[in-house]
């Protein structure tokens, strides 16, 4: 086992709790922030990086703690009783890499699955891309950015029936 492993093992993912939204508010900003945006690039973003209390008491919302630290999280939206957006899904920066962000995804995955949605939508950073593609998402399009005019975000699907039905096929 690498000591990576170890790192990773170490962490548990927990729900989080409504008094920690200024906490991961913050998280979302710094972890936005390791792709080199800048200040007013960030400032402009401030309401799509907020999150609220509200949020995480009425939507699916967990984060990654290791040692008593807060290193990551996410957040799941309902959007009708089969689809699920993934809102927010940010690591600390200096954990980006190590992964903490494909834990927190397949528990988003598993969770939505188990909730029984059975399509999760997303909608990510341009320099998120290959993690998205990765964790098997699908490119489906684009959304205009609500917060910097004429910038394009890039919209993901992953279909949850298909994931299942592949990982009971698996387990035979």
């Amino acid at each position: 086992m690498t000591s990576r492993e170890t790192e990773i093992d170490s962490a548990v993912i927990r729900r989080a709790r409504s008094d920690e939204a200024p906490k991961l508010a913050a998280l979302s900003r710094r972890s936005k922030g390791y792709w080199g945006y800048d200040d007013a690039f960030l400032s402009a973003c401030e309401k799509e990086l907020s999150v609220s209390e509200a949020e995480l008491a009425h939507n699916p919302a967990y984060v990654i703690e290791e040692s008593g630290r807060v290193i990551g999280f996410y957040i799941l939206q309902p959007r009708s009783t089969s689809e699920v957006e993934l809102t927010f899904l940010f690591v600390e920066p200096v954990e980006i890499g190590r992964g903490n962000g494909g834990r927190l995804m397949r528990h988003a995955i598993s969770t939505a699955s188990n909730l029984e949605f059975r399509t999760m939508h997303i909608q990510g950073d341009p320099h998120a891309d290959g993690f998205y593609l990765a964790m098997g998402a699908r490119k489906i399009g684009t959304r205009r950015s609500q917060s910097i005019p004429e910038r394009e975000l890039p919209l993901y699907n992953i279909d949850l029936d298909v994931r299942e039905a592949s990982s009971d096929l698996q387990s035979e």
